[in-house]
């Protein structure tokens, strides 16, 4: 059985350990942010923690918005947000933006759309 199941208190693992006691991600990424992966990356990322793997090897396949990377991966948005934003900078994520960061309005309207998708479910 998995020992997650089991255990009321969940994962042995905070959040904050995974990483390293940062909060803020290198760079703003923003939730329906897309996020793809390179075969090469893939196998990069094998040398660079079971996270960082886990991330890419669910971006290869297909792109992934942060959200459902967070979803997929069952990691807090905030540990999600700054593991990623490491991978961007390390080469091991390729970000495609879904909006400019001068169109606020159309990002939180993008925003809203997601959140009220979500509320859905």
């Amino acid at each position: 059985m998995d020992q997650r199941r089991e255990d009321p208190r969940g994962a042995l693992v905070r959040p904050y350990a995974v990483t390293r006691g940062r909060t803020e991600p290198r760079q703003d990424i923003a939730l329906e942010a897309v996020l793809t992966a390179s075969p090469t990356a893939v196998a990069e990322s094998r040398f660079a923690g079971h996270d960082k793997h886990r991330i890419a090897t669910i971006c290869e396949g297909r792109p992934q918005s942060l959200a459902e990377v967070a979803a997929y991966t069952r990691m807090p948005l905030g540990v999600a947000r700054v593991i990623i934003a490491d991978m961007v900078a390390e080469g091991l994520l390729t970000l495609h933006t879904a909006a400019p960061p001068e169109g606020y309005e159309e990002r939180m309207e993008i925003l809203g759309r997601v959140l009220s998708g979500l509320r859905r479910l």
